[in-house]
């Protein structure tokens, strides 16, 4: 009995991504792995991938290759969730943070290509986010890397899509200087796996699934894309000094320290700072007392009134390099 040869699909933003030179380089390997030929799909503003990614899987596509920056990567793994496919990156864009946390090639077209029809398969965990609008109506979404409600939300929905362009992550120094003019402290009652309510007042809360940003900024260092678990940070700064205890603590202490030996046993001696707050679980619900703008993978979904994120261990397969 014989079986029908693989068939791959590519998913792409045609704004991030040279569309002649991908298509060179999945059709020589498409022949040289003996698969059927590749589905190709354009997303649109209207859908940016997740209706692409399911007409792929119905025709028959085994592994979706994402071709775009972060919120390309999180559509495509809306539409794989929940089936069988696998998800492989073809990092573009100024993010890429899942491919990033993965310690995928970030600027190798050949090797993203070879990855996806000849690596292996990692399940890695997938977030499921419930949002309630101010109107009383509710949505549903995945996430892979993190989703954050207060000042880092606002200050993507401020970032102008012209100078993001042009200058890439350097947009977001201008959004946050216009977002720290507005009163952008939030205040909620939130749970963790389902523990007593308690009161939280900050600036920013980030749910994570992975830990780092893009400039060598460690988030969460104890963040793991297959534990879990999230890694939940409140930042609760008040003031110059408590801006420069998080900077302090996320740039040196986690980008620099923690990546040696000698810099980790300097930090047992460090103390921890009340600007950061930092919690575990496999669920965390918070209600707001007003509505806030939320983010998802460094994309902005507008305002909502409550949120509940859990996590759903192993819930899609991402393809790695076989020898990683």
């Amino acid at each position: 009995m014989t079986t029908s040869p693989q068939r791959a699909a590519v998913v792409y933003n045609p704004i991030k991504v040279d569309v002649e030179a991908l298509r060179r380089v999945v059709t020589r390997t498409e022949r040289d792995m003996h698969w059927q030929e590749t589905l190709w799909f354009e997303t649109s503003i209207e859908d940016p991938g997740v209706g692409q990614t399911r007409e792929a899987i119905a025709q028959g596509a085994s592994v979706i290759m994402a071709a775009g920056g972060d919120g390309t990567v999180r559509s495509v793994a809306e539409g794989v969730h929940g089936t069988d496919a696998r998800l492989a990156l073809l990092p573009s864009g100024t993010g890429n943070l899942l491919a990033r946390n993965l310690d995928l090639t970030l600027d190798n077209l050949e090797h993203s290509v070879d990855t996806a029809f000849l690596g292996k398969d990692r399940p890695i965990d997938l977030g499921i986010l419930e949002a309630e609008r101010p109107d009383g109506s509710r949505e549903k979404f995945v996430f892979l890397v993190m989703a954050g409600v207060g000042l880092d939300a606002q200050m993507i929905a401020n970032t102008r899509p012209d100078l993001k362009k042009r200058v890439g992550w350097l947009a977001y120094v201008d959004a946050i200087v216009r977002s720290l003019r507005s009163n952008n402290r939030l205040r909620m009652r939130f749970s963790v796996d389902g523990q007593p309510p308690r009161n939280m007042s900050a600036h920013t809360v980030l749910v994570g699934n992975c830990g780092s940003l893009p400039g060598n900024i460690l988030l969460l260092p104890e963040a793991a894309v297959d534990d879990g678990i999230f890694d939940v940070v409140a930042l609760r700064p008040k003031g110059f000094v408590g801006w420069l205890q998080i900077w302090v603590k996320i740039v040196w202490e986690n980008g620099v320290l923690r990546r040696t030996q000698v810099g980790r046993k300097l930090l047992s001696y460090t103390k921890e700072v009340r600007t950061l707050r930092y919690l575990k679980g496999s669920s965390f619900v918070a209600r707001l007392s007003r509505p806030e703008e939320f983010e998802l993978d460094g994309d902005d979904f507008g305002t909502a009134i409550a949120l509940k994120a859990t996590v759903q261990p192993g819930g899609i397969t991402v393809r790695v390099p076989a020898d990683s």
